[in-house]
């Protein structure tokens, strides 16, 4: 266990005595009092709220019998903040049994149960690992397709090495066997460095990737500029686009009236380059317009990678908001949350740039892509 995790624990014990809450006794605790203990910690609010009670159901569950570990992972949930505190009880108990009274029988059909969320399945597969390391080796291939990213992630890069091995013995069988697993493991893989390796090496064997597709990058934009951003004061000013969206209007722009150009970038990974397909300009502010077509109405992430400070709005509801320049930029950097319609649907950013004069604040450039929360790519057709 780590220090920050056992100074974390500490702190916990050390608030329990200094608020009076005597150690209990370990006890068989029933199911219903682990339920009631469990609800007590979920209902600490954003404000403190419930803080004493949620602290004497914290001690009272640090206390109870290691094999109720499956019952208090269940618990787990989407909010971060019971859910550690739910993982700093677990790990009281593992700390205090040494992990010699896991239930390991309960804990493989616990992780095998999908159902449950995925924090507490990768804390269930790290407790039985420890214990029985052949686990590891019995459970990692079936988490290729796993809704826990992390889970998914052992079972990838399982496979990529099986691959590699596979390609090491160079002989025709063992090679398409490889570019087989390979192929397996580019449409499972959702890290990009993962990604990466796959069709690097799907490259290497003669196969064509497509790697816009796998992750779901727009490439065919509306693009408009420049706009007024001088002193910053563009990014929380509603320029054109934003006040009467036309994609094929023009607007007064920061030096006379502007219209849109379609633009279609080539690059693997949706990169557009502002400077390159619109000119240099400091103090200014662009917009890109797109349409996407969905069979269905569904949820959608749309993440953006942008180095200069940038809006995302889908069909007109502003999904994020980032004023930050200069500063860095990699994929899926903010992501925003919303919901596609069935039919068309319209995404403006808008990217401003500053009027910085160093060397390495002269990039102006996003990509977008659409997915879903695990990063599956959202496959609509861009009109």
């Amino acid at each position: 266990m780590n220090r920050f995790r056992s100074y974390q624990l500490t702190w916990l014990a050390t608030i329990c005595v200094s608020l009076g809450f005597a150690p209990a006794v370990r006890a068989d605790t029933q199911e219903g009092e682990i339920q009631a203990l469990i609800a007590a910690i979920r209902s600490i609010g954003p404000e403190g709220q419930n803080h004493r009670e949620a602290m004497q159901a914290w001690q009272r569950l640090a206390d109870v019998d290691a094999s109720q570990i499956p019952a208090i992972l269940a618990g787990f949930c989407d909010d971060p903040l019971s859910t550690n505190w739910l993982r700093s009880a677990v790990e009281t108990i593992v700390e205090r049994d040494e992990g010699r009274s896991l239930p390991i029988d309960l804990l493989e059909p616990f992780i095998q149960d999908r159902t449950h969320a995925v924090r507490a399945r990768r804390l269930a597969f790290e407790l039985l690992v420890q214990v029985d390391p052949s686990a590891g080796r019995r459970l990692i291939p079936g988490f290729l397709d796993d809704p826990s990213l992390e889970l998914r992630r052992e079972a990838v890069a399982e496979a990529l090495d099986r691959a590699d091995g596979l390609m090491s013995k160079d002989t025709s069988k063992d090679t398409g066997q490889a570019a087989e697993v390979y192929r397996q493991t580019l449409i499972a893989a959702r890290d990009p460095d993962q990604v990466n390796r796959a069709a690097t090496k799907l490259r290497e064997l003669g196969q064509s990737v497509d790697l816009v597709r796998h992750f779901g990058f727009i490439t065919t934009w509306k693009l408009i500029a420049p706009f007024d951003n001088v002193d910053n004061r563009g990014f929380d000013t509603a320029h054109g686009p934003e006040l009467n969206l036309d994609p094929t209007g023009t607007y007064l722009g920061k030096e006379g009236m502007i219209g849109w150009i379609d633009y279609t970038t080539e690059d693997p990974y949706g990169m557009v380059d502002l400077n390159q397909v619109l000119g240099r300009f400091k103090g200014a502010i662009a917009y890109a317009y797109a349409e996407l077509e969905a069979p269905e109405p569904r949820d959608v992430q749309l993440r953006l990678g942008s180095i200069n400070a940038n809006k995302v709005w889908l069909n007109g509801e502003l999904l994020t908001a980032n004023h930050v320049y200069h500063a860095g930029m990699y994929m899926d950097q903010y992501v925003g949350r919303g919901q596609l319609q069935a039919g068309k649907n319209v995404i403006l950013v808008k990217i401003a740039q500053n009027e910085q004069t160093e060397s390495w604040a002269q990039r102006w450039q996003f990509q977008l892509r659409a997915c879903d929360q695990y990063g599956t790519a959202v496959l609509c057709q861009s009109r």
